[in-house]
């Protein structure tokens, strides 16, 4: 997921009276039947040592479980040891909208313990409507694609309404798409009862779960869904209990808010970037250069870009030397740092757009945007007028299929959240609303670090550890955990 990094991060960014019954019209037997998938090579672009890949069918709609399917693109890493293996460990690393078939493969390679991967099948899958399962598209334009998921940053309610018309042509793209038949079903809940079909499907009675970033979210749903399929959940980064809804979206000003400092301290500890010898000049080097990028773009970078681009640097500690010679660059004209490739921006946008603006009702009128960025500018000047904007869910189209899930503390106490303290995209604020909905079906363990994602990317070894030692023995926290800040490499 960080590893995307500037595309992802401009693309980044949904409760109900009821909970979603157990078994609504899920079409999933709870009884353990013989693995029936045939694995065979995965795709090129995501082929990987001992990495099998295979395609299942699942209903379009769970209410016509026998009516239009569609197909879900699955992976496994096999245990490479059979007489310690438990079971499988169904994996997502966020988006939503990001391809995830060679996510188990990236994980072993970024340092998932081995006693996990010996405990477990890993299995990865790409989404309904994401990449090699069946894809949705509202056919984006390059510029649409450019600009991202962040609503321009708005110093005025006339800049609202300017970006209105904007976000009311995506949404009528995605409506009159070719693919517009999946938008009412692209949504969480059938994708956790998708999930429930690919267990199912591997003949488990169980699964386990490691979701970070959006990925809590859907493994939330799943557990609140069917709470007696899972067996130990893993939530990292969490979202709170209404997902990817409006006030996830206005979270990111503050989590820009939470984590900036790390970012100033290091920019004036490196003195060779001429960003400030001070924290305080760095940050008053960020607003110096946002006016200066509103006003003239450079490098085709304006005054939003180089709000998102920072946010999404943000996320690991590693980027913030090329986040300091982006902003050198910017200062002085001189070449950016190379980019990775982004990928399929139009199927990564077009699937976020439909399960974020699919999930709950966001705000329908241009005045109520028009009041949060009033208040979010003041509050979270760094990004707040950004993200509390309006973009294509405020013009979704009407239809619902049924209502978001709502997460509560029914069900085995068998949830293990794991949390950085200052994290952009998913801050600690949200996190916490999350372990308060789950009451006493879930512990927390808190990272005294920075960035987007504790395990296994982090480097906090108590935080770490304590979600190895759940995931190979089942052992959790008596009470929530906070780690304390640990020296760094």
């Amino acid at each position: 997921m960080r590893r995307t990094r500037r595309a992802l991060s401009l693309a980044l960014a949904l409760t109900v009276t009821a909970v979603v019954a157990v078994t609504v019209n899920s079409g999933v037997s709870a009884a353990a039947v013989p693995d029936t998938v045939r694995w065979g090579p995965c795709p090129e672009k995501v082929a990987a040592p001992r990495l099998e890949c295979s395609t299942l069918e699942v209903p379009l709609d769970y209410r016509d479980p026998d009516g239009r399917q569609i197909e879900i693109a699955i992976s496994r890493l096999v245990s490479e040891e059979p007489s310690r293996r438990r079971g499988v460990l169904l994996t997502n690393p966020g988006g939503p909208g990001i391809t995830a078939l060679g996510w188990p493969a990236v994980l072993a390679e970024s340092g998932l313990p081995k006693e996990v991967l010996d405990s477990y099948d890993v299995i990865g899958f790409d989404p309904r409507g994401v990449a090699r399962s069946t894809p949705v598209t509202c056919d984006l334009t390059p510029e649409q694609q450019a600009r991202g998921n962040f609503p321009t940053y708005a110093h005025t309610a006339a800049d609202v309404a300017r970006e209105a018309g904007k976000a009311r042509t995506v949404a009528g793209q995605c409506a009159d798409s070719r693919t517009a038949w999946m938008l009412p079903h692209t949504t969480t809940a059938n994708t956790a009862r998708d999930m429930d079909r690919i267990r199912v499907a591997l003949g488990e009675p169980k699964l386990s779960y490691l979701g970070a970033s959006y990925g809590s979210y859907l493994g939330a749903v799943y557990t609140t869904m069917f709470p007696e399929r899972g067996d130990r959940i893993v939530l990292d980064s969490n979202l709170g209990p209404g997902g990817y809804d409006a006030t996830a979206m206005r979270l990111f000003g503050r989590g820009m808010e939470d984590r900036f400092p790390d970012f100033a301290a290091y920019a004036a500890a490196h003195p060779e970037y001429g960003l400030g010898a001070t924290p305080e000049q760095v940050t008053a080097k960020f607003f110096d250069l946002a006016e200066r990028l509103e006003a003239k773009p450079v490098h085709g970078i304006d005054g939003t870009l180089f709000r998102g681009l920072t946010f999404g640097d943000l996320y690991d500690d590693s980027l913030l030397p090329r986040l300091a010679e982006t902003w050198q660059a910017l200062d002085t004209g001189r070449p950016l740092p190379i980019d990775p490739p982004t990928g399929d921006m139009d199927n990564f946008m077009s699937a976020r757009f439909s399960v974020v603006c699919g999930d709950t009702r966001w705000p329908g009128t241009v005045r109520e945007y028009q009041r949060n960025v009033a208040v979010d500018r003041l509050k979270y000047p760094m990004l707040g007028a950004s993200t509390a904007g309006i973009g294509p869910c405020a013009f979704w189209p009407d239809e619902r299929v049924e209502p978001p899930v709502r997460i509560g503390d029914r069900g085995p106490s068998n949830v293990l959240m794991a949390q950085n303290e200052r994290d952009p995209a998913t801050p600690l604020a949200g996190a916490q609303e999350l372990r308060r909905a789950f009451g006493k079906r879930a512990t927390m363990v808190t990272a005294d670090q920075g960035g987007h994602g504790v395990y296994p990317f982090g480097r906090n070894t108590c935080a770490n550890d304590t979600v190895t030692a759940f995931l190979t023995t089942g052992q959790r926290p008596s009470r929530d955990l906070a780690c304390a800040a640990e020296p760094s490499e």
